[in-house]
């Protein structure tokens, strides 16, 4: 149960005495997340779990798949104490949530904490700013993510509206990967490989994979709606490997918000989501009662090798009997490799932009980065067998940014800033490509295909305005990258196919109306120009949010200095931060 209290009456008490203290002291609206059964922490636990006519123990949050929904308004601060019954460390992470001077909470592992390890606590103070709509939380460390996932709903704040009509009900649709095996032994697996990693064998939505898998159709998830009404569908993809379009059968989905931020109306037949991003569509139920309609989700793949199967949830009517003869009406969704569908979706989304929900894109930019994003591949070692070499033609897999692919320390980034502890990691992280090359040719010289490793960051003066281009490659192969930032709302002011021109392409920027947003895909064989301001100070990582190019070392950090004054400076730690 989020946002409400369930406790005895003295803990009650104890509790809104701190709310108010704490909310005199700090000029904030705090809000304590109590989650079920009278726990006043979120218990990270495994538990049994059935799906695809197989049982297998799972990490959870409290023994929910996916985790529990936290509620909270614009602005409020949630305090959250984590507690890991499990048997592995873990972190987790509040996706979207730009932390403003606190990155001590953000929950990267070995960027801004060393993991919660199994019997102990954190207590993470989540500060919410200008996010509103739908964000997530999920564990950051490893690929525990799979399971442990849950929705963040930021509501506008208190005494003011939606920029569109209230809605008659609002529902989270998260959408999920499932693996049959364990996930901690199918990872370590994968990594010995050096190969790619084995695809999952479901995905889901809420959980359940739906009436296309085996044993699955009793627990499909089913949205019952009513007849002339609208309903706002919050959608998140918790797919870890794979991007995803996404339809119901004869109804169209309104785009009005996406990461947090809102988006002026676009409908659409379909939504393109990515691994990390969150988009809130409108549903105007205005169909057939007596007919049932599939939900359905399938990836959108430029891989060789992915989940080709269909998730599917149940959309009915109320109080309608459907006709028990004809099975639910199937949407039709893009094919698994229809790029133009993608990006045509994507490309598509605008910000509100109106006088009630400003932007601001930087104009004038002080810091240019153009960062490459690369499948990279190593050598096979000389002692090694092909048994561990798995990648093209015996090598390894890897991934960079800039030819660096990085190199997870055994000591938290942020940690080691804000203690002067030296050799933990490095501030020569390339604003430029070390070699220029025509990234997407169709051939090129073997030895690009190496890069070098590493852990270096790119050091941030406060208040710096930075466009980042971020260029993929087609040295091993050319993929779609969803790029992560954390810490921030970035602006997507271009983006093209081919390689980025320095003179021609920002030409065509869009400055006006730009999506805001904490993930993008960048598209295979293209570019993606982005701009924010350095305004929040701290450690903030960047990275693919596909799993595997994250294992692989597509990650990079900012590390944006203080300010010259107090409100610019980064807030102290906790004192209960994990230790390393």
């Amino acid at each position: 149960m989020a946002g409400k209290l369930v406790m005895k009456k003295s803990t009650l008490s104890f509790i809104l005495l701190a709310t108010f203290f704490l909310s005199v002291a700090y000029g904030r609206h705090y809000r304590f997340i109590i989650w079920l059964n009278n726990v006043a922490w979120p218990q990270v636990r495994e538990v049994s779990i059935n799906r695809l006519c197989e049982s297998k123990k799972i990490l959870t949050v409290n023994g929910q798949f996916p985790g529990p929904t936290i509620y909270a308004h614009k602005g409020e601060t949630i305090i959250v104490d984590v507690y890991n019954k499990g048997k592995y460390n873990v972190t987790i992470h509040w996706h979207g949530v730009k932390q403003p001077r606190y990155p001590w909470s953000d929950g990267p592992e070995y960027i801004t904490q060393c993991p919660i390890q199994a019997g102990g606590r954190f207590k993470q103070k989540i500060i919410l700013s200008d996010e509103k709509g739908t964000l997530w939380w999920h564990a950051h460390s490893g690929w525990q993510r799979s399971t442990v996932h849950g929705a963040l709903v930021v509501y506008p704040k208190q005494g003011t509206t939606y920029p569109f009509p209230k809605p008659h009900r609002e529902i989270p649709i998260i959408i999920g990967e499932w693996w049959k095996e364990d996930i901690k032994k199918l990872v370590d697996e994968f990594v010995a490989s050096g190969g790619q990693s084995r695809n999952s064998d479901a995905f889901t939505i809420n959980g359940q994979p739906g009436d296309l898998y085996p044993c699955s159709k009793n627990g499909t998830f089913k949205l019952e709606v009513e007849f002339g009404k609208t309903y706002l569908l919050r959608f998140i993809s918790a797919v870890m490997n794979e991007l995803m379009f996404v339809k119901i059968a004869n109804h169209n989905l309104t785009v009005v918000g996406i990461d947090g931020s809102y988006t002026k109306p676009l409908t659409r037949e379909y939504i393109m989501i990515t691994p990390g991003q969150s988009i809130d569509c409108i549903l105007k139920t205005n169909q057939k009662g007596d007919q049932y309609y599939y939900l359905a989700a399938r990836a959108y793949s430029n891989g060789t090798t992915f989940d080709n199967t269909t998730t599917t949830a149940i959309l009915k009517y109320k109080g309608k009997d459907h006709k028990t003869s004809s099975p639910p009406l199937f949407p039709y969704l893009p094919s698994y490799y229809n790029t133009t569908a993608a990006v045509n979706f994507s490309g598509s989304l605008r910000s509100l932009a109106s006088k009630k929900h400003p932007i601001f894109v930087p104009l004038e930019i002080k810091e240019r980065m153009i960062s490459t994003i690369s499948i990279n591949a190593f050598p096979c070692p000389a002692n090694g067998t092909n048994s561990t070499c798995q990648g093209p033609n015996g090598t390894r897999f890897a991934a960079s940014m800039n030819n660096i692919s990085f190199v997870k320390p055994t000591y938290d980034i942020l940690e080691a800033y804000y203690y002067h502890i030296n050799g933990v990691f490095g501030t020569k992280f390339p604003s430029f490509p070390p070699f220029k090359f025509n990234y997407t040719a169709d051939y090129m010289p073997l030895e690009l295909e190496i890069s070098d490793l590493g852990t270096e960051v790119k050091v941030l003066k406060y208040n710096t305005t930075v466009e980042m281009v971020l260029q993929d490659t087609n040295l091993v192969g050319s993929l779609d990258h969803p790029m992560h930032l954390h810490g921030y709302n970035y602006y997507v002011v271009g983006w093209g196919f081919g390689n980025f021109d320095e003179k021609k392409d920002p030409l065509n920027y869009n400055l006006v109306d730009p999506p805001r947003v904490n993930t993008i895909a960048v598209p295979k064989n293209g570019w993606t120009a982005i701009r924010f301001k350095a305004d929040n100070t701290g450690v903030w990582f960047m990275h693919c949010h596909i799993e595997r190019h994250i294992t692989w070392g597509m990650k990079t950090a900012f590390l944006v200095e203080d300010g010259e004054y107090p409100e610019e400076r980064m807030l102290p730690p906790p004192p209960d931060m994990p230790p390393c």
